[in-house]
């Protein structure tokens, strides 16, 4: 067996790509590249130790190549940390699919991407994210048996997005106890930024509780109506959401949006929300967080509702015990606030020494046999 530490000193190392790999110690990542129909993605296996690898297929419009492994390396990874910490036996993977999901994808494509998820032969599940719909999950269907995410009429779980709400919405009141001493959020002036389908579920959550709301998203239409409906305060400018009065700071869009630009700016008490890797750098923006004093609330603990929702769906989806599931999270926001404080250490460190203890438990079980 070829060890780390080996590959390390080998020339393979100064692969960019091999050396992303090593970082985090990923087991496996696959190119897809397909000519006839346009396809070009990226399949990334962090993890199986916990069961097979299961996360969403992102669809963007990467700059590069190397943006997009960064990307899909980085959230599977995380997803591997969320699943682990959500007590789920999943291990963590991811795809992404580069082109712009309004103009380039269809049918064939999605299909031909099924083909590339059916050749791992389920070692990644796949399953919806940003820029992919439950009705491109009907098109991956149709060529293969592992992927997640389906429409109700197939007897899926469909849109992931309400659980996910509902967890980073208790993920926040967890927080706010832990804060001020009361997980009330009647009054908490709260920016969430990003309204797709888990930003506007929490943002009801939230106006049902009488939190004071200012939204953004870069779809205007969008971002309108959902203010029309709820009430909510619009922001039209989003470079200066991060110089706003606010409590809590809800990243809902895509990640790195807590680097050091926008923490030496925000006047938050608490940051969470459902966005992947909310921190540009864990080491670096980790310990800053606790240095402007502002509350941290683990991204991939905030956001395992999805996660959560998808897995019931492989078992014969039952509603009731997702949602009780997403429920347990206010008491996992709350134990890594704990261990927090009880090991004197950032949040995000907390959490992924948590999901590093369920591997290592569960994986000496598994040589052992």
């Amino acid at each position: 067996m070829i060890e780390v530490q080996d590959i390390q000193k080998s020339p393979l190392a100064e692969n960019p790509v091999i050396s992303q790999m090593i970082l985090n110690n990923h087991e496996q990542v696959v190119f897809c590249n397909d000519n006839d129909t346009g396809l070009k993605a990226i399949i990334a296996i962090h993890n199986t130790i916990l069961g097979p690898s299961l996360g969403g297929t992102r669809m963007w419009a990467y700059n590069n190549e190397m943006e997009a492994l960064t990307d899909v390396l980085r959230l599977s990874r995380g997803m591997t940390y969320k699943s682990a910490v959500a007590g789920l036996n999943l291990g963590g993977g991811k795809a992404v699919i580069i082109g712009d999901s309004k103009t380039q994808k269809n049918e064939a494509l999605m299909r031909r991407f099924g083909k590339f998820v059916n050749s791992l032969s389920g070692k990644y599940i796949t399953a919806e994210d940003v820029g992919v719909s439950t009705k491109d999950m009907e098109y991956i269907k149709m060529e293969t048996d592992f992927v997640s995410g389906l429409p109700v009429n197939m007897g899926g779980s469909g849109d992931p997005s309400p659980v996910t709400a509902y967890g980073v919405y208790l993920s926040m009141k967890a927080s706010a106890k832990e804060k001020w001493g009361n997980d009330s959020l009647a009054g908490k002036k709260v920016v969430v930024q990003g309204i797709g389908h888990v930003g506007e579920s929490l943002v009801k959550h939230l106006v049902k509780e009488g939190a004071k709301l200012s939204i953004f998203d870069i779809n205007e239409e969008r971002l309108k109506a959902i203010a029309k409906e709820t009430g909510a305060e619009v922001i039209t400018d989003g470079s200066k959401i991060y110089d706003m009065d606010m409590d809590i700071y809800a990243p809902c869009a895509l990640g790195a949006t807590v680097n050091t630009d926008t923490l030496n700016r925000l006047k938050c008490a608490i940051i969470c929300g459902a966005a992947n890797n909310q921190l540009a750098d864990e080491n670096v923006h980790g310990k800053m967080v606790i240095e402007k004093n502002i509350l941290y609330a683990p991204d991939f603990v905030v956001n395992a509702g999805g996660i959560i929702n998808v897995y019931y769906e492989l078992e014969g989806y039952n509603r009731e015990r997702a949602m009780a599931h997403a429920e347990k999270i206010y008491d996992t926001t709350l134990n890594i606030f704990k261990v927090s404080k009880e090991q004197n250490i950032p949040t995000y460190m907390a959490a992924n020494r948590l999901a590093e203890k369920r591997l290592s438990d569960i994986g000496k079980i598994k040589v052992s046999f």
